[in-house]
């Protein structure tokens, strides 16, 4: 196959694994708050299996990191999705046909595991795609999703009532067929030398890479946007639950937002490219604050779709704008290392984020919890001032030579 070719193989294999994966990662957040609040012993414990998934991300995002930095990124998915994704996937469906809500918590960190890894697919995308190419290959990963907004959500509501005497079960044990499929589609996984670990080459600290603008506002933005967005989009379905809406309407506002998430995915990119990273977060945010306000407004059916869309397309700016950015911030050789430490802070704050998002439900209500993610948004809108810009990726070092 001639590069170009290899260079699209390996990208459709990339963006085909991350729908799989999504379908996954939608489920969960579509169904297991409810399946929390069914099994377990405290309303306010119902967001604690999400929680547990975001707290096996935590645990194997840096570990991953340096895995695949070992033995390259083709064995680090295949391994992230056969004991995460297959594993979960049957340890929670397990869980639900015998009842209890600790084992599925414990399905649920498996299944964080395999998010741990398939994180890594945007990044893979740039180490498989030429550096022109680079935000554009990222974004298509991501665009990923589009499709994960349609399965996911209908996985998490039709699949509900294959097995009769457990209801709620037949969702997990598609999340595990959907990941033995990932692992055979990822075996043909081709990435060239040039995005392989090599040994050897020079790296700066740690330390001082994380004192660079570019690693601070990149990760802020990311961290901050997809903590924002877990909140909001784990008290969903318990709001719309508990205002009287039906699984069939929670999995319409679900769609509509995932859709949010990853449909602007196929233009993103360019926008970095034409805009530079610090316009493109500027305008997350702003996104993000037009969800906040309109969720305060009231408890209608087009409220919570409006405002899960507006929250689906800030946290696509943000995310892949701060991911985009991140990869100007290192070297090949340091790749490992700050990608594991960027997706390690995430997703620390993100399993803080869905750990709380019960509880602030249940004590302060819906308006009061979407108007209490203004003052982070604000925050993330004055480091993308402070980077200054126009930053895009013609301009950027691979080094990272940050201001």
């Amino acid at each position: 196959m001639t590069p170009i070719a290899t260079e699209r193989l390996n990208v459709a294999i990339l963006v085909i694994g991350q729908t799989l994966f999504m379908v996954a990662s939608i489920t969960v957040m579509t169904l297991s708050g409810l399946v929390g609040r069914a099994l377990g012993p405290d309303p306010g414990l119902a967001t604690l299996p999400i929680a547990m998934m975001m707290l096996g991300t935590v645990i194997s995002t840096l570990p991953a990191s340096l895995y695949m930095k070992r033995v390259g990124r083709r064995a680090g998915f295949i391994t992230g999705a056969g004991i995460g994704g297959i594993g979960g996937g049957l340890l929670a469906f397990g869980a639900v046909v015998l009842g209890s809500f600790w084992l599925f918590c414990l399905g649920n960190l498996l299944l964080g595991l395999y998010q741990g890894f398939a994180m890594y697919y945007r990044f893979a995308a740039a180490d498989v795609a030429s550096p022109a190419w680079r935000p554009r290959a990222m974004s298509f990963v991501m665009a990923g999703g589009v499709v994960a907004a349609f399965l996911g959500p209908w996985n998490a509501n039709a699949a509900s009532d294959w097995i009769a005497a457990a209801p709620s079960s037949g969702p997990y044990l598609v999340i595990a067929l959907l990941a033995l499929l990932s692992v055979g589609l990822l075996a043909f996984l081709r990435v060239p030398t040039s995005g392989e670990p090599r040994v050897g080459d020079p790296q700066r600290p740690m330390a001082e890479i994380a004192r660079s603008r570019r690693f601070i506002v990149a990760a802020l933005a990311a961290a901050s946007g997809y903590a924002i967005m877990i909140v909001v989009m784990t008290a969903t379905p318990l709001a719309m639950r508990g205002v009287g809406f039906e699984l069939g309407d929670v999995a319409l506002v679900m769609q509509w937002h995932v859709l949010g998430m990853f449909a602007p995915s196929f233009f993103t990119g360019g926008l970095i490219a034409r805009f530079g990273h610090a316009r493109i977060l500027l305008a997350g945010c702003a996104l993000l604050g037009a969800s906040a306000l309109t969720a305060a407004q009231g408890d209608t059916l087009m409220l919570f779709w409006s405002a899960l869309v507006l929250l689906g397309i800030g946290w696509n700016f943000l995310f892949i704008g701060g991911s985009a950015l991140l990869t100007t911030a290192h070297s090949e050789a340091e790749r490992g290392k700050v990608q594991g430490i960027n997706d390690l802070l995430i997703f620390a704050l993100v399993t803080l984020g869905a750990l709380l998002a019960g509880k602030l439900l249940h004590l302060v209500g819906w308006a009061t919890l979407n108007l209490a993610m203004l003052p982070l948004i604000l925050l993330v809108a004055l480091a993308a001032l402070w980077l200054g810009g126009p930053v895009t990726p013609r301009a950027a070092s691979a080094v990272g030579d940050a201001k």
